[in-house]
């Protein structure tokens, strides 16, 4: 089944079509940071994953498949046939599924913080079994360490907060469906298809997707190449988007 996907337009409607996925618990204020930078030069499409911020929440389990599905049916409701796409962590895992599922469409990929397989896949069903039970907020004082350093969240505590936020207001079903999908993820043996020139980006200090984890999506991705953000943990784009946005426009272009 397919999810109506809340997304937000910025930049030229006629500007090549830069789509953003967010990472699991956080909604299309994840990407700010990108929005102010490509704006001018691309059509930004930002979406929430199903279940997540403004989309519908659709009852769990579901694929990868599932959530890039969602994509392409918000995609064909703009009129998009073409289109660049980057994503973080599970969005990364989406822009790694659309890449094997239509090819010819996608033109260039960048994947932030993110794996060919999730770190113990069987965890991920346990994830989501207690946050249907206790909701979203007994994640939040782990999040510290893993999605930002706690030196980064010293120093930018109102943004922190507000990574935070998102995290509390995504409806349980929605996060624990998503954890399915990531638990069940795995293209290991699919990588060399992904025909689309590709940047993967990782967090030098990321415990979730380690710079060994990422490496191998640059190891197994023909046309690819990585960058590391010194000092980044699991969203760089949100607390490192200096570098990121750098590594980004060298891919992208103007």
């Amino acid at each position: 089944m397919t999810a109506r996907l809340h997304a937000v337009e910025d930049g030229p409607e006629d500007a090549p079509v830069l789509v953003l996925g967010p990472s699991l618990g956080t909604d299309t204020g994840l990407f700010d940071p990108q929005v102010a930078e490509f704006a001018r030069t691309h059509r930004v499409i930002r979406y929430d994953l199903r279940g997540h911020g403004g989309s519908e929440v659709v009852p769990g389990p579901c694929t990868m498949a599932d959530l890039a599905g969602d994509v392409l049916a918000l995609l064909g409701s703009r009129g998009v046939e073409r289109f660049s796409y980057a994503g973080v962590s599970i969005g990364g895992a989406i822009g790694q599924q659309l890449t094997l599922t239509v090819p010819g469409r996608l033109q260039k990929l960048a994947i932030i913080a993110s794996a060919a397989q999730f770190a113990d896949p069987p965890s991920w069903a346990v994830r989501a079994a207690q946050v249907r039970e206790q909701g979203t907020e007994i994640l939040v004082p782990s999040r510290t360490g893993t999605w930002f350093t706690a030196d980064w969240a010293a120093e930018e505590p109102a943004a922190a907060e507000r990574l935070l936020g998102m995290l509390r207001a995504t409806p349980a079903e929605g996060y624990a469906a998503c954890c399915e999908a990531i638990g069940a993820f795995d293209v290991r043996d699919r990588l060399g298809g992904i025909a689309a020139p590709t940047l993967v980006v990782a967090g030098a200090e990321d415990p979730a997707t380690t710079v060994d984890m990422v490496r191998l999506l640059a190891d197994g991705i023909p046309d690819s190449e990585i960058v590391v953000v010194p000092g980044a943990a699991h969203l760089p784009n949100a607390t490192h988007p200096g570098a990121v946005n750098a590594a980004l426009r060298g891919h992208f272009g103007d």
